[in-house]
């Protein structure tokens, strides 16, 4: 690599729930802050399929669907280890659906989708206009446009309460 070449920028997406925002940093630097929409019961981690709330935790986006029904998305990796610990001891899911979420996670591939604790969580278009997903977060279509264009499979997603 010669000195002119650069790398791409590390970039890394923290959502702050009680601030309805999604902050874009690109190398550790704050460079964009984009209102959101969240699930239609927002308050508290997401617990089980249905319950209407975004998920809070760390994860990772492992799809790019530029055939969305909602313009376009980006899919997170919901439910994560520790919602899959969870889940165990509490018993929502079997020790199968543990295992299995665990090797994608370790893969960083697609989580089980289909279990008690839910899944389908994305980033998306649609508008912001209150809070309307069912644990989704939602942005206006040209932000989400502007995110799906710097967003690579791979980039760390922090939800934060």
């Amino acid at each position: 690599m010669n000195a002119s070449s650069k790398a791409s920028p590390e970039i890394h997406l923290v959502i702050k729930k009680s601030e309805r925002t999604l902050v874009v940093y690109s190398d550790g630097e704050a460079v964009k802050k984009i209102g959101i929409s969240l699930g239609f019961e927002p308050g508290g981690d997401k617990n089980i399929e249905g319950d209407g709330r975004t998920p809070e935790g760390e994860f990772y986006v492992f799809t790019k669907n530029d055939k969305s029904s909602f313009f376009l998305s980006l899919g997170l990796s919901y439910p994560n280890a520790e919602d899959a610990d969870r889940g165990l001891s509490e018993g929502l899911i079997s020790e199968a659906e543990h295992s299995e979420i665990l090797k994608a996670i370790a893969n960083r591939a697609m989580p089980p989708q289909t279990t008690a604790l839910g899944g389908e969580i994305y980033i998306h278009g649609g508008g912001c206009d209150g809070d309307w997903t069912k644990g989704c977060i939602a942005l206006d279509n040209d932000k989400m446009q502007e995110l799906f264009d710097i967003a690579a499979k791979g980039t760390r997603v922090s939800i934060l309460p």
